[in-house]
């Protein structure tokens, strides 16, 4: 590639999570020209549930990674449950009638977003990393965006069209990613750890539920059992003030063992590996998917709330949504009429997709916070356990967006 290619592609991708990576694979090897722009170096281990359910593995069969998500993940997870004080009800997860796969698996994100990246470098997108956006600007031939290294030497990258796959928590500069704001009582703030020798069923996934806040469990590669959840500001401030010689990863992990005779059962034997993982806030909600002509895909274009697990498979999917409408067209013969055109397509299959999901997790997240709802949670899903079932079907975990 001579210095001239080497500043002109026809995409721009920032952030090479699994939308990001995705997006870039998919449009490399339809022959456009891809740069991708990452601030972190990999692999890297990131705060998120880690569970892929089965609607995205017609995606990794297009993908050429089926084989290897298999031989890399975790268990199949055919069952799903609940934990919140004595409480733990198990239920079968719900399967596609349309679906030739089986169940979902969970792959750690160090690995996941490695496999993915290191597939579309295969194909022929070029990496700049560790490297960051700092500003895009709109000029008669497309966008130019000037990036920044380690080092701080600047550089800049002309392209036709930017795709913003930075995530939803990334503050910066740029008119897609969010802005600093003071922190609120009732933000919430997520936590991850992995843990060895657990002894949580290989075959499920619970959700926890806790005063404050709400979580989940599952099996990833290796044996490791992944925890993620998330905690009100408040019920946060008034547990650190409880136990102050203790990390805030620490405090969660006494909250919620305190509060799940489930979680504590399964941790019993279990050791920590690495230490707790914070991010945040969590802001859930349906945002822009095209601002200021650049494409939005991932946590970035909406976010649900994470009780229903859906992160990542809405991530990788809406990538394909865009994408596929992209490579419907040569990348010379993308006029900005065109781009229009595409991003009213891309917006209406988004909300089609994923609308729904984000409405069913509000709903979850606010009983799973509700004191009151509790009790009578637990009675009604105590008599009628395919409830656990029913959610998660609400939640898309049979929703196919690649087909």
């Amino acid at each position: 590639m001579n210095a001239a290619s080497e500043k002109n592609f026809d995409v721009l991708i920032i952030g090479s999570g699994p939308a990001g990576a995705t997006a870039a694979l998919l449009l490399a090897r339809a022959g456009f020209s891809v740069a991708i722009v990452e601030k972190t170096a990999f692999p890297r281990r990131k705060v998120c549930g880690e569970y892929l359910s089965a609607t995205n593995l017609d995606l990794f069969r297009q993908l050429g990674i089926f084989d290897d998500f298999v031989r890399m993940a975790g268990p199949e997870v055919s069952r799903v449950g609940i934990f919140s004080g004595e409480t733990k009800l198990i239920a079968d997860m719900p399967r596609s009638a349309r679906s030739q796969n089986y169940w979902g698996r969970a792959l750690r994100r160090e690995h996941l977003d490695t496999l993915l990246l290191n597939r579309a470098v295969e194909a022929g997108a070029i990496l700049r990393q560790p490297c960051q956006v700092t500003k895009i600007i709109k000029t008669n031939d497309g966008l130019v965006s000037q990036i920044e290294s380690r080092s701080g030497d600047p550089d800049e990258i002309q392209s036709r069209i930017v795709i913003a796959a930075h995530g939803s928590w990334e503050i910066g500069p740029l008119p897609t990613q969010a802005k600093r704001q003071t922190l609120k009582p009732s933000d919430l703030l997520g936590f991850k750890a992995h843990f060895q020798n657990s002894s949580l069923p290989a075959n499920l996934m619970p959700m926890l539920v806790f005063p404050g806040g709400y979580g989940g469990m599952v099996t990833c590669d290796d044996g490791f059992a992944s925890i993620s959840c998330c905690i009100r500001n408040d019920m946060l401030q008034d547990l650190r003030g409880r136990y102050p010689d203790k990390k805030a990863g620490e405090v969660v992990h006494e909250h919620v063992i305190e509060n799940c005779d489930g979680v504590r059962d399964a941790l019993s034997g279990a050791q920590l590996s690495g230490e707790w993982l914070s991010a945040g806030p969590i802001r859930p909600g349906v945002r822009a998917r095209h601002k200021n002509d650049i494409f939005i895909v991932g946590n970035a274009a909406g976010e649900s709330h994470p009780i229903i697990a859906e992160g990542i498979s809405m991530a990788i999917q809406s990538a394909w949504l865009l994408c596929e409408k992209l490579i419907e067209h040569q990348p010379d013969a993308l006029t900005r009429s065109q781009l229009e055109k595409i991003a009213d397509a891309y917006d209406r299959d988004w909300l089609r997709a994923f609308a729904p999901r984000i409405k069913a997790a509000n709903v979850f997240a606010y009983l799973a916070m509700k004191r009151g709802s509790h009790n009578v949670l637990s009675k009604l899903m105590n008599t009628f356990p395919s409830i656990l079932t029913v959610g998660a079907k609400l939640s898309g975990k049979v929703n196919r967006v690649v087909t």
